[in-house]
């Protein structure tokens, strides 16, 4: 039995080809979920049955659908195959888009923002992801497509203002609804097709680990802080773009005047915070630190609302909080999570993210209805307070890195006896064999590990014993 360490190596031109194209299928579909923010609330009051409580519901329905089904997609394309089921969801996003262009009332918005939320293809993509590359650079596609995600929503709020003022809101919508229809050209053209299809631990939900991933106070501390930050981002879109139309009296098409400057200083910004927090460990009070961020940019919005100045700067600062939030805690996530478990846990991260926005979007309409702009933001503000005590009561991260080890033919291996032996390395903190994968997991120490040692560790594997 030939065991090996997994070491870095060059990505083949197959593992850049699925990572370029799945990042943008993953960000064509995000980018049609996020021009809507910027902008829906403009012409909200104009479909027919319109509140305020449902206009705030039609912003966020796409997150409760893709919280409760993107788990179920993942696992369905263990079964159906990866293609086949991205597919059917991209479809379902293109119906759910071309129903909200069409629409003339305010429920079938809510209906087409729904069925726009059930094509929830991202655990399937991740896991079709996994299947073209090898263990050694999965994280660094996910982080690729992960990327992506970050660039879709900066994209989204200077074009979806631009777009509308030509388009119009239908017009945003029929234009999601083809970006969908060429994610599944892309799909079936672009990106490899994978040999085969296993579960990957370490980039999907496995069933059997649910109940272990809920029960961990520390994960779900975490699962809670991005539901918070997704509540927070979304219910500020429900005020934000009456504000810059109506109080300080700025053309939508004129919108991303302000989303653009302030993006791109708030994500220069983060990055000594960032560096701070990873490189010197520092993780819990730049944590702490920009959630308050959130918290006071969120109060300045609200209190200075009839003031550019004034919104920019507290635009400016809720977004440096945002970013590093967005940044840490998935990082967070992986770290705290067991090692065999890092997808299961990153499934539920994500579920929790998309509930946020649902439930940011419909409460902070009906906070709007009842009390105004400010209203919305002292809301947004009171959540960011909350999660800060929450947060303050949080464990100091451990500043752990996921190693795998390659166990080739696993027939006859001592699983336990070789959990032990590599535990005893020097710096590895957890190790978990998963025979039936021939991968054992490792979270390490990288300040303390061995290398040495661990090596010669795992060159013993498979060995006879004397």
């Amino acid at each position: 039995m030939a065991a090996r360490l997994v070491r870095e190596t060059g990505m083949t031109s197959v593992e850049r080809r699925a990572a370029v194209s799945l990042a943008a299928i993953f960000s064509f579909r995000m980018l049609g979920l996020f021009m809507i923010l910027p902008v829906f609330m403009l012409h909200a009051a104009d479909y027919a049955g319109a509140t305020p409580a449902l206009m705030g519901v039609a912003i966020g329905a796409y997150g409760m659908t893709q919280a409760f089904l993107q788990i179920p997609f993942g696992l369905l394309s263990d079964r159906l195959g990866r293609k086949p089921v991205i597919a059917f969801g991209l479809l379902l996003f293109a119906a759910g888009s071309a129903l909200a262009a069409m629409a003339d009332t305010i429920g079938l918005v809510i209906a087409g923002r729904a069925l726009q939320g059930a094509g929830a293809v991202a655990a399937a993509i991740m896991a079709l992801a996994a299947d073209l590359t090898r263990d050694e650079h999965r994280t660094k596609v996910m982080a690729v497509i992960g990327m992506s995600i970050g660039l879709s929503f900066s994209v989204a709020l200077v074009a979806g203002p631009v777009l509308d003022a030509s388009l119009g809101i239908a017009g945003i919508f029929w234009l999601t609804a083809v970006l969908a229809l060429l994610g599944i050209l892309l799909l079936f053209t672009v990106v490899p097709t994978p040999v085969r299809s296993v579960v990957h631990r370490d980039a999907e939900p496995v069933p059997a680990q649910f109940a272990q991933v809920l029960k961990d106070a520390q994960l779900l501390r975490l699962d809670y802080g991005i539901l918070t930050l997704h509540m927070i981002l979304t219910a500020s879109f429900v005020a934000l773009p009456l504000v810059l139309q109506q109080r300080l009296q700025l053309p939508v098409a004129h919108h991303w005047w302000i989303y653009l400057p302030v993006l791109l200083a708030s994500v220069l910004a983060m990055v000594p915070f960032v560096i701070q927090a990873e490189k010197h460990r520092r993780m819990k009070p730049v944590f702490l630190l920009a959630i308050a961020m959130v918290a006071l940019g969120e109060l300045g919005l609200a209190e200075f609302s009839a003031s550019l100045t004034g919104v920019v700067v507290s635009l400016f600062a809720f977004y440096v909080g945002f970013n590093i939030l967005e940044a840490t805690l998935p990082s967070l996530i992986s770290r705290t999570a067991p090692p065999q478990s890092k997808g299961t846990a990153m499934g539920f991260y994500s579920s929790a993210q998309f509930f946020g926005a649902f439930l940011g979007g419909s409460i902070g309409g009906w906070v709007m209805g009842h009390g105004g702009e400010e209203a919305v933001f002292l809301f947004a503000a009171a959540l960011a307070a909350l999660w800060l005590l929450i947060a303050a009561g949080m464990q100091t991260p451990r500043f752990l890195s996921n190693r795998l080890v390659s166990l080739g033919e696993t027939e006859g291996l001592d699983a336990a006896e070789l959990a032990r032996c590599l535990g005893e390395v020097p710096g590895v903190v957890e190790a978990v064999i998963i025979a039936e994968e021939g991968v054992a997991y490792l979270k390490v120490d990288t300040r303390e590990l061995d290398e040495a040692a661990l090596e010669a560790a795992v060159a013993r594997i498979g060995q006879p014993a004397d």
